[in-house]
């Protein structure tokens, strides 16, 4: 590919001779696949500056000489990745030698186009800019026509700050251009974004807006449009932004320097200002805070594939709706009229909701069976129902596709381990809405987080674009520590992507997926015989046949079924350190699950999550998990398993440290034997509207410190018992509609730092009591409940109020 932008030059031929035998050996030296993948993606974000290399020294006439040592160094690096074809994938030695030669190589080329390569660019657009202006005083002198010098309407070197075109047809750009032009025009915030993956048409959003009418009328001929790339220099940057304007450019020293030049300058060409930095990578984003200056009517418009925090003013970009999607389809793969005769509409329907609303799949597809015949259509149709990837090309079944190319360059770009945690994500289920909680159990044991520090990763892949992160409550993120009304959901198009990524590294694979109907193993796990397993993901079928499995390193287990009655694979019997094990209904009705007591031989187990199923028969059948710390049961179905329970909890469960019940209706009352289990510091039920009270042992729970009822409506008051919680610090009782009171014990909790009363409309009143709640500081309330205390602030002199208004999110529902 390098080869051929450069005219057949030898750095050029050096670069595509090396280009083209990473890529051949990303297939055939599979050892290596994840160094060569990332020198790939290395060497096409240069190749755009090696044109720009071979222009200026056509221009200027500079021998090949003076790349001389740098060729000489690709091609002994073609050397090196042909070597590693024939390194054999169980010689460790060698294959660190060359996986370390071939990082030396990357370093050494991004070095030579960050240092050497951009200070000639400099030099050398300086020398050509020189004999620009040298023309220009020709034509002055000779009093030609008295015009603008350069051709750039009376500006510098024309092309390089200039908005690009915008394509012919574009579809689905109305309704976000007016959004984004609002927020330019009339937002206070000086930078505003536009964030999206790639492919979804970021850039072109951004030229449609540099040509509106309106932002043309105010900004006029102050619209500067810079491609801020991977690695972005500032003085070269700065440099092109001078040069487009017909100013000197001096011999910068460093960046700041360079800044100062680029402030003096915007302040002197008048305003307002319109610059746009296209394409801003995720940790860049400190560098679009030097383009921030003290300059009225001056605003930054930036293009990213990710959301930062740091620029409140950000318009993420949607995936295309239907119609949109069906119009900008029938436009690329039928250019005449935009529909055809020949091809159904229900296999254009189909072929079009595979896309799933992606611009660039829509783009890649479309053209790909633009003119086929009906034949091709359905085939196409059949490979996808088949599970063939929409990523697979025929006209390179080998490579990837332009969509897979455009995807990988943002996984690229990911930390290891946040890279880990988005390949996690292709362990549940397609088309359903993940549980953030569920995320946050297993990157804990997997990954040795917090749970703060596990729904961070989450944060970030949200601004990523990776996934969408929804909570059901908008305020939810404002409670401290709990996230179980945040869900996550995924392009199906990503989770593909993921999925590639597992199977693609098959020597050191981590993860087992089967997504099954039957007994039937993965082919490469009976063709490769023992893997260093730590997620297994069963879906839909039981496994009886699996106990032969070498399972013995796994540390999650997610079983995703569908069936009423179910039954525990016994392949759980190995599985001796496993930390979590996650069971997930997805059927109609509650699961019953058999063969429970499996679980005692899981002595490493630390937390376990039912969703949807119906405990009782758990219930009677308690095994002795001394490592347990947590329990998660969600739309569960209580009965009367814990009627009449004579168990000895706190022997059986020495260590559970947090139970979590949410949107469990049948649950009536807090089982009075729980309350026994001492070691017990987190208590969530929430959402249980059936819950008409706690029992009078609750107060047993000594070492409690949070309790959250939220969405309790039926529950009427608190046990007086509860004042002998002395560890007690966060109590959320919000949504609790049917509580009129709180008891006098209240009064006693001499530890409680945080209460959330928020949306407790039938709270009348507060007992005296709560004057003797001296290290009370945060108070979470809305404007009915919040003037009850108005009276005691005296009495609290640490006591903040949070005022909340009520923000439900039904998003989710979707």
């Amino acid at each position: 590919m390098a080869g051929s932008l450069v005219g057949g030059a030898a750095l050029g031929a050096a670069f595509g001779e090396l280009l083209q035998a990473v890529d051949n050996g990303i297939i055939n030296a599979v050892q290596f696949k994840s160094t060569l993948t990332s020198l790939r993606s290395r060497l096409n974000q240069l190749s755009p500056m090696l044109e720009e290399i071979d222009n200026l020294n056509r221009k200027l006439g500079r021998s090949e000489q003076d790349t001389e040592m740098f060729t000489n160094s690709l091609k002994k690096g073609l050397h090196f990745v042909n070597k590693c074809e024939k390194i054999p994938w169980w010689n460790y030695f060698k294959k660190s030698f060359y996986t370390n030669k071939l990082k030396g190589l990357e370093q050494y080329i991004v070095m030579f186009f960050q240092i050497e390569a951009q200070a000639q660019m400099s030099m050398d657009s300086r020398r050509i800019l020189m004999g620009v202006r040298g023309v220009d005083e020709k034509l002055e002198r000779m009093n030609t026509s008295g015009g603008g010098g350069s051709g750039c309407n009376g500006k510098g070197i024309a092309g390089w700050c200039e908005v690009p075109g915008v394509p012919n047809f574009v579809v689905g750009f109305e309704d976000p251009l007016q959004e984004l032009k609002t927020m330019v025009l009339e937002g206070g915030e000086q930078v505003v974004a536009i964030s999206a993956l790639g492919g979804c048409g970021k850039s072109t959003l951004a030229k449609m807006l540099c040509r509106d009418k309106e932002i043309k009328g105010k900004f006029t001929d102050n619209i500067f449009f810079v491609a801020f790339s991977k690695a972005p220099n500032l003085m070269v940057i700065t440099e092109r932004l001078l040069q487009h304007n017909g100013y000197q450019v001096p011999q910068f020293q460093t960046d700041e320097e360079a800044m100062n030049q680029l402030e003096s300058m915007l302040n002197r060409i008048g305003q307002p200002i319109l610059l746009v930095l296209d394409d801003v990578w995720f940790g860049s984003e400190f560098l679009v805070e030097r383009f921030k200056f003290q300059i009225s009517d001056y605003k930054i418009l930036i293009t990213s594939r990710s959301v930062f925090p740091r620029f409140s003013s950000t318009y993420r970009l949607t995936l295309l709706k239907d119609e949109q999607a069906m119009a900008l389809f029938c436009h690329l793969a039928f250019p005449q009229g935009g529909s055809s005769s020949y091809i159904p509409d229900d296999l254009v329907n189909k072929i079009v909701r595979g896309c799933g609303g992606f611009p660039l799949a829509l783009e890649v597809v479309g053209k790909s069976l633009k003119g086929e015949s009906e034949v091709t259509w359905k085939n196409k149709l059949n490979r996808w129902s088949e599970g063939q990837s929409i990523f697979y090309s025929d006209a390179a079944p080998n490579g990837a596709t332009d969509i897979l190319k455009r995807l990988q360059t943002t996984l690229d770009d990911l930390d290891v381990k946040i890279k880990e945690c988005y390949l996690d994500l292709a362990s549940f289920p397609e088309d359903q809405r993940i549980p953030a909680m569920a995320l946050v159990d297993m990157w804990v044991e997997l990954y040795n987080l917090d749970e703060v520090s596990a729904f961070a990763n989450i944060h970030e892949l949200s601004d990523r674009n990776l996934l969408n992160l929804v909570p059901t409550r908008k305020d939810a993120s404002e409670i401290n520590g709990y996230y179980n009304e945040h869900f996550v959901t995924q392009h199906d198009l990503l989770r593909e992507v993921a999925t590639r990524q597992i199977d693609q590294n098959p020597i050191h694979r981590s993860r087992l997926i089967m997504d099954i109907g039957g007994n039937d193993l993965p082919k490469w796990w009976t063709e490769q015989g023992q893997h260093p397993i730590r997620l297994v993901s069963i879906s839909t079928g039981e496994i009886s046949n699996g106990h032969n499995m070498q399972l013995s390193k796994v540390e999650v287990l997610l079983l995703n079924i569908q069936i009423r009655n179910y039954t525990l694979p016994l392949l759980m019997e190995k599985m001796d350190q496993l930390k979590v094990l996650i069971v997930t209904n997805y059927g109609f009705c509650s699961a019953e699950i058999s063969n429970f007591p499996l679980l005692g031989h899981l002595s490493s187990l630390r937390r376990i999550r039912f969703e949807h199923i119906s405990i009782s028969s758990i219930a009677k059948t308690m095994l002795q998990l001394k490592n347990l710390q947590k329990i998660s049961l969600v739309m569960c179905k209580f009965d009367d398993a814990f009627g009449n329970c004579t168990i000895q909890i706190a022997d059986m469960l020495p260590n559970l440290v947090e139970i979590v019940i949410d949107c469990c209706n049948d649950l009536v009352e807090f089982p009075a034997w729980l309350c026994n289990i001492s070691s017990l510091k987190r208590l969530d039920i929430t959402n249980c509207h059936e819950l008409i009270a706690l029992p009078e042992a609750f107060g047993k729970l000594e070492n409690l410190e949070v309790l959250r009822l939220h969405a309790c409506t039926k529950l009427l008051e608190l046990p007086e018992s509860i004042g002998r919680l002395q560890k007690f610090r966060f109590l959320d009782l919000s949504d609790c509609i049917s509580i009129s009171k709180l008891t006098e014990q209240m009064g006693e909790l001499s530890s409680l730092r945080k209460l959330n009363v928020r949306g407790c409309r039938g709270l009348s009143e507060l007992p005296s009591s709560v004057k003797n709640l001296k290290h009370l500081e945060d108070l979470i309330c809305d404007e009915e409940t919040g003037y009850l205390w108005e009276n005691y602030k005296i009495h609290l002199p640490n006591l903040k109020f949070h005022v909340l208004k009520e923000d439900v999110n039904l998003d989710w529902l979707k």
